[in-house]
């Protein structure tokens, strides 16, 4: 499913106009910088909780030394930050099913 289809679902499902129900998930979902409730927290540093459903946060992953595979030789791989979601427990029970 992709961003598109979940609006039409959406627009169904909670009597809204296919217009509206794009703007609801694109506000939710978007990663322009400034835009999308989840991204923006995320950038901030913050973690996005939705009970019964999971998690978003970040996790940090510290710099390190590497191996270049074609020539052997060492190389610093630099520290990052990533996103990361967790799925909570009713999410994990309803796929389990």
């Amino acid at each position: 499913m992709n961003k598109n289809e979940m609006a039409e679902k959406l627009a169904k499902k909670c009597d809204l106009s296919q217009a509206k129900a794009q703007e609801v998930v694109s506000c939710i979902f978007d990663t322009k910088p400034g835009t999308g409730v989840i991204a923006t927290e995320l950038d901030a540093g913050r973690k996005v909780q939705i009970a019964g459903f999971g998690t978003f946060g970040t996790k940090s992953r510290a710099a390190r030394q590497g191996r270049n595979p074609a020539t052997g030789a060492t190389i610093t791989i630099a520290a990052k930050t990533y996103p990361f979601f967790k799925a909570g427990k009713g999410l994990k029970d309803r796929v389990e099913e």
